[in-house]
C-alpha cells in the first residue's frame, strides 16, 4: 500500500512509472508509487542502438523500470528500462494491480465500517498483509470465511465487513472437473442406499474452496462436477468423493465404478 512505503525507492527496486517527457538524452518518468520523478537516461533504455527514443518509450506510457541510483540529498533517482527482464515486468505489473485492487477494497471496508482507511489498516489491514498479503487476504476470507481473520485477532464485526466487501467485489475463477460414476444396488431399498451414499460423500468432502454437484445422466450413471480454484484441487476432491460414493454403495451390498470425463 502506497501510504506505508518509505519516501524513497531502494536501489534495485522495480517500480511502475509513467513517462512524463522525452528529451534528446532520455526521458523523465513519474514513479507512480512514490510520486517522484526519475531520469531514464538514453543509455538505460535499450541495449541496442537507439535512433529515436520514441521508438522505445512515449509520453503517457506506463512501464516497469528498475531503480539504479538514489540520491535523496540531491532529489535524484535514476532508473533503467533495459535492465528489467520480461519475467520481472510481468510479476511487477501483477503485484501492482493487486495492490491497487486491495486499496480500493480497503476503502470499501472503511466506508461500510464508518472508519478511515488508515484506521481499518491499523485494526486489520496490517495483520492481513503480514500474514497473507492484503489482496490475497480478501480472497482467502471469501474462500474460507471470517475465521481466517478472527484468528489473527481481528474483531468479528470488522471481519464480517471484509467478507461482505469480498463477496461484492471479487469474482474468483473456478475450473471444472467432471466425471461419470456408475452405481447399482439390488437391495430392496437400493434407490435410497444410492441416494444416501451421495449425500454422505458430499457431506464428508464438502469444503469452502470447492463446489460439488451430482445429477443423473441415465441411471445407473450419474455425473459428478467439482468446481475448484485449480485442476489439481478439483481432481483431488473428485477422486475422494467418487471413491467415497462407491465405497458407501459397496458397503451396503451394491457395486460401482467411475471414470473421468474430459
Amino acid at each position: 500500500m502506497s501510504e506505508r512505503r518509505s519516501e524513497w525507492p531502494e536501489h534495485g527496486e522495480l517500480v511502475i512509472a509513467t513517462i512524463e517527457s522525452i528529451t534528446t538524452y532520455g526521458a523523465y518518468a513519474k514513479l507512480d508509487e512514490y510520486d517522484k520523478m526519475g531520469l531514464l537516461h538514453i543509455s538505460e533504455i535499450s541495449s541496442s542502438w537507439i535512433r529515436n527514443i520514441r521508438d522505445f518509450v512515449r509520453e503517457g506510457q506506463k512501464i516497469v523500470l528498475k531503480v539504479v541510483r538514489v540520491k535523496p540529498e540531491k532529489g535524484q533517482i535514476d532508473v533503467s528500462l533495459r535492465r528489467v527482464t520480461r519475467r520481472e515486468r510481468i510479476e511487477k505489473i501483477k503485484i501492482f494491480k493487486k495492490d491497487r485492487k486491495a486499496e480500493t477494497l480497503l476503502r470499501n471496508v472503511a466506508e461500510k465500517a464508518g472508519l478511515s482507511k488508515e484506521e481499518v489498516y491499523e485494526k486489520a489491514g496490517s495483520l492481513i498483509e503480514k500474514e497473507y498479503g492484503l489482496y490475497d487476504g480478501f480472497e482467502k476470507v471469501l474462500k474460507e470465511g471470517i475465521d481466517v481473520l478472527t484468528e489473527l485477532g481481528i474483531s468479528e464485526d470488522l471481519a464480517k465487513i471484509f467478507l461482505e466487501v469480498a463477496e461484492e467485489r471479487i469474482s474468483i475463477k473456478m475450473v471444472k472437473v467432471k466425471g461419470i460414476i456408475e452405481v447399482r444396488c439390488k437391495e430392496p431399498n437400493g434407490v435410497k442406499i444410492i441416494k444416501d451414499s451421495f449425500k454422505k460423500a458430499h457431506k464428508a468432502e464438502k469444503t469452502k474452496d470447492t463446489k460439488i454437484r451430482f445429477y443423473v445422466k441415465a441411471a445407473p450413471k450419474y455425473n459428478i462436477e467439482v468446481l475448484a480454484e485449480n485442476y489439481k484441487r478439483g481432481e483431488e476432491v473428485f477422486q475422494k468423493i467418487s471413491s467415497q460414493v462407491i465405497a458407501n454403495v459397496i458397503e451396503a451390498g451394491g457395486q460401482g465404478s467411475f471414470r473421468r470425463e474430459k
